[in-house]
This record gives structure tokens, C-alpha cells and sequence, in this order.
């Protein structure tokens, strides 16, 4: 499926006021490119006005999808296409799984199809308690996140790489071999395991893992150092063995 850039066109990089995500870094507002207007309200000036002028449309635009309103749907495809393949681009950059045109083409499809699931579910979840665009990069995040996980499932390869990936904060090749990995988190405690798995299976952000476990931000960072160190040690011990 090509897509079109639309107004939200990343192709030359993110804006220079838009701070690029990272693998550590939650897709919360401070995440979101700053497209033409998504962010000028941080400027000063008629940005407040245009910014506000700027929900409105995209409020009105989500109705008249979830309404089948002619065109709507064209519309919104052409709006966010470019913002959708900015997404999938740095995501599959972060996670080292560079895509071909066409693989980039098939995620921003199946983004696309995981706004229409259930009836539209996702359009009808939004309620404008941010940004149209901040609530869908966060929706493409994870849906490109879930399709490279399934990319990495089918590419098999020895304990070895996948140890070698831990070592590196690689997740992208760690989940290689997911069955190894799974056996060694098994020397974990449970927390311990619980931070390996949402942090290199999932690809969850510190900010997402804090939130869920409840633990501080600054302390998963070493608490994650000690799990991979425990991990390498049992590998270690096999490979002997």
C-alpha cells in the first residue's frame, strides 16, 4: 500500500523543535514530530489560537470518519500518512530493523487498519484529551512494535546472538532466539524477570515500565544491568557446560 507524505512529512527528519524519540523515551506530547501547527502553542504568539484552531479541525475530522462521511477517510489518510511513516521509520531505526519501501508501506497499512478495527474502536477512544497526532503516535508505536516483534520470531538464530544482543541493550536481536531467552529469565526473581521481559520483549519505554510496576524511574536502569548480568552468567554456565 503507498501512501502519500500528506502535511505531516518527516521524510528530511524531524522538525528542528521536535525531539526525536528514543527507545527510552515515552510517546507522550514530548515525543510527538511537531508538525505545522501541532506544537505552536509552545511558541508564543498566534501559535495558542492556531493550535486551537488546529484540534478542532482534527476533532471534526475524527467525526466524520466515525461518521462515513464522504472523503473523510481520504482525508485523514492524507493528513497522517507522513506522520505514520515517520513513526514506523524511526521505530524500526531504533529497534535496528531497517524496512524496504513496501515493508514500511505494509506497517503504515496495517496502523491504518488498527484505527478501523472494532468498529473504528480507536477513533471512538479519542477524546481529545490530547492531540490527534500525540494519540496516534502513540497508537503506530505499538502497532509497528508489534509487527517487527513478529518479523523478529521468524528469524531464528543460536543463544549466542541473542546473549550478545543482551549485552549490547539490543532487543531487536535478543528476541531472536525467544525461547532462550525466555529458559534464562527463568534464574530472574520475579521482578527482575518482569523488567527484562516489558523492557526487551516489549519494547517498553522507563517511563511505560515505571508506570506499570511502580517503580522509579532512576532505578530500572540498574536493576535491568543486574538481571542482563545474572542472565550472561547462567548462559555462560550452559555454554561450559
Amino acid at each position: 500500500m503507498a501512501v502519500g507524505p500528506g502535511p505531516y512529512d518527516f521524510s528530511a527528519g524531524a522538525p528542528a523543535d521536535s525531539p526525536a524519540m528514543n527507545p527510552r523515551e515515552s510517546t507522550s506530547a514530548a515525543a510527538v514530530p511537531a508538525g505545522d501547527g501541532v506544537m505552536a502553542h509552545r511558541r508564543g504568539g498566534g501559535g495558542a489560537a492556531r493550535a486551537t484552531a488546529l484540534a478542532a479541525q482534527h476533532d471534526a475530522l475524527v467525526r466524520a470518519c466515525l461518521a462515513s462521511a464522504p472523503g473523510a477517510w481520504d482525508e485523514f489518510v492524507g493528513t497522517f500518512a507522513g506522520l505514520f511513516g515517520f513513526v514506523v521509520d524511526r521505530t524500526s531505526a531504533q529497534q535496528r530493523m531497517p524496512l524496504a519501501a513496501g515493508e514500511r508501506d505494509d506497517v503504515v497499512a496495517e496502523i491504518l487498519l488498527e484505527l478501523l478495527r472494532n468498529d473504528a474502536a480507536a477513533l471512538r477512544a479519542f477524546a481529545g484529551r490530547a492531540s490527534l497526532p500525540t494519540y496516534l503516535v502513540v497508537i503506530a508505536r505499538r502497532v509497528t512494535v508489534r509487527s517487527l516483534q513478529r518479523a523478529r520470531d521468524r528469524r531464528p538464530a543460536p543463544i549466542g546472538d541473542a546473549m550478545q544482543a543482551v549485552d549490547q541493550h539490543d532487543a531487536a536481536a535478543a528476541l531472536a532466539d525467544r525461547e532462550a531467552v525466555e529458559a534464562l529469565l527463568e534464574t530472574l526473581d520475579e521482578t527482575e524477570a518482569r523488567l527484562v521481559r516489558l523492557h526487551h520483549l516489549e519494547a517498553r519505554s522507563y517511563g511505560e515500565i515505571s508506570r506499570l510496576t511502580g517503580l522509579p524511574v532512576g532505578s530500572i536502569g540498574p536493576a535491568l544491568s543486574k538481571a542482563r548480568q545474572k542472565m550472561r552468567d547462567h548462559a555462560a554456565g550452559i555454554v561450559v557446560s
